[in-house]
């Protein structure tokens, strides 16, 4: 699986909107800097999440983007799917719509399970989490042996 530009930036964008301490609006391009993202590709990933309800943008002087909607509400898989789809996709269809004979019939079990581990971890993990820097146990978890942090 790999998590998009994209969706990084997305993801990124939003803890900083989790994180404003006084709630008011963020430009869109404070928000760029304090992420190092780029601002033009960062304004249509913020549209993207505005058009999902994630994000609502205010006009004027003193305007920019704040969180529609409370911050332990929005999970990491909210904003990922806000702005690439589902979260598993094998050949730009759902694991659960594909269908397989002979050996490999039984690959789809394999892809159902790797997006229900995906959405496991990132439905567990709110913009509340990351603003305050704390990742649920569960998941912390999963990155305590020392061979998590290393690819085969």
């Amino acid at each position: 699986m790999r998590i998009s530009a994209k969706a990084d930036y997305a993801v990124r964008a939003a803890a900083e909107l989790a994180a404003a301490e006084d709630g008011g609006p963020v430009p869109a391009e404070s928000l760029a800097r304090a992420q190092g993202v780029p601002h033009r590709f960062l304004e249509a990933i913020l549209s993207d999440l505005r058009r999902e309800g994630i994000v609502a943008s205010r006009r004027g002087a003193g305007g920019g983007y704040v969180l529609a909607r409370p911050a332990d509400r929005v999970t990491v898989a909210d904003v990922v799917r806000a702005v690439d789809g589902p979260l598993v996709f094998v050949r730009d269809a759902r694991p659960s719509d594909l269908e397989y004979t002979g050996a490999a019939a039984s690959l789809l079990h394999v892809w159902v399970a790797l997006r229900v581990n995906v959405r496991a971890v990132l439905e567990q993990v709110s913009l509340a989490d990351l603003a305050a820097g704390n990742v649920p146990d569960a998941v912390r978890r999963l990155t305590d042996d020392e061979s998590a942090w290393h690819s085969p």
